[in-house]
């Protein structure tokens, strides 16, 4: 005999489970509480099919939805990915989508909870995030009316460069509350300086803490100052000049691994940063995460999108978290405001 329970003091979806009778039910996942929940990954180069992979391996999703303009190669790459489910062992389905420049496609996205836009052309070797500009506005414009006509209350996670253009454009173009937009920039960045820290010092990524904010660009601003190596400050194990010397390496990551590569940028570090932000979103975790979002008075700054740290949940975010910083870190962010807020202006005409 079978006894049909439900899970009780869920939010979402209900969550029944069928429990053989004279057996205690086992507790409830965190992934069951959420699953029912449909992601959309736009963009199946590296980067967005990395994510999506990422994503599906949570097992905390119902759907993955991957989009791109290139016939067949979402749906190709979505079967490769379910195939995968009986080796890595997860349930979360994979859907690939072949997308068309007036919309076409569009309508499997609906109803999705997240949306995650990596869309546009990745940068080459001697090029800046800023020389993607005008190509990938126009992209990312056109993605994002489509994610407000089929997927109006979904939180959306911007990773389309120059970053912290984009993600305003992303606002304007959906129209969007500002903290249900948002990008991915200082997961990322922090990522970075971390790794370079702990490589440095031969120590463990775990034992090292570290921060960067500012603008996805020239303007980042890593922070030594919150950053630290088992719990000691980063001064204190190491000399300025090092730090600085880190700090440029950090602020120049994603054009030294382009350099490398020569015919392609990033995506394993920048997928791993977007599809943690997702499952912050998905699980209402109010994990606190240096990301771009939108700045109203913290730190002296208003009517901006800006890396900084802020509380990530249901609805995007849910408050940005200001830190102590010194003079020189809080005049560096506030430059990197004003730099930024002029080419967040020039966007709204792309």
């Amino acid at each position: 005999m079978i006894t049909v329970k439900r899970a009780a003091a869920l939010t979402g979806p209900a969550v029944i489970r069928l429990i053989p009778s004279g057996t205690e039910p086992r507790p409830v996942t965190g992934s069951e509480t959420i699953m029912g929940k449909k992601v959309t990954v736009v963009g199946a180069g590296f980067y967005g099919s990395t994510t999506a992979q990422r994503l599906a391996e949570y097992d905390i999703f119902d759907t993955v939805v991957l989009t791109d303009i290139v016939e067949g190669k979402p749906e190709g790459l979505a079967l490769d990915m379910n195939q995968s489910r009986a080796v890595e062992g997860f349930e979360t389905k994979v859907v690939g989508v072949t997308t068309g420049p007036n919309g076409e496609g569009y309508e499997a996205i609906e109803g999705s909870d997240i949306v995650v836009i990596t869309a546009g052309l990745p940068r080459k070797p001697g090029m800046s995030r800023m020389d993607l500009l005008e190509v990938n506005a126009k992209i990312v414009r056109g993605v994002s009316e489509n994610v407000a006509k089929y997927a109006p209350n979904a939180v959306v996670i911007v990773v389309s460069n120059p970053l912290d253009e984009m993600t305003a454009l992303a606002q304007l173009a959906t129209q969007f509350p500002k903290n249900r937009v948002l990008g991915q920039a200082g997961m990322l960045d922090t990522a970075r300086f971390t790794n370079f820290v702990a490589e440095t010092l031969a120590v463990p990524v775990a034992s090292v803490k570290t921060l960067t904010l500012g603008s996805h660009g020239d303007t980042m601003v890593p922070v030594p100052s919150r950053s630290s190596v088992d719990g000691k400050p980063l001064a204190e194990v190491l000399p300025a000049d090092k730090i600085e010397e880190l700090v440029v390496r950090t602020r120049n990551g994603g054009a030294e691994v382009v350099a490398l590569l020569k015919t392609g940028s990033a995506y394993y570090a920048p997928s791993a940063a977007a599809a943690r932000m997702a499952k912050a979103v998905a699980e209402d975790s109010g994990a606190v995460m240096p990301v771009c979002a939108w700045v109203d008075g913290e730190y002296g700054i208003s009517g901006v999108y800006l890396g900084v740290e802020a509380e990530i949940g249901a609805e995007g975010v849910k408050r940005v978290v200001e830190t102590d910083l010194t003079e020189s870190e809080l005049a560096a962010l506030k430059e990197a405001a004003e730099a930024v807020r002029a080419k967040q202006a020039d966007v709204a005409g792309l």
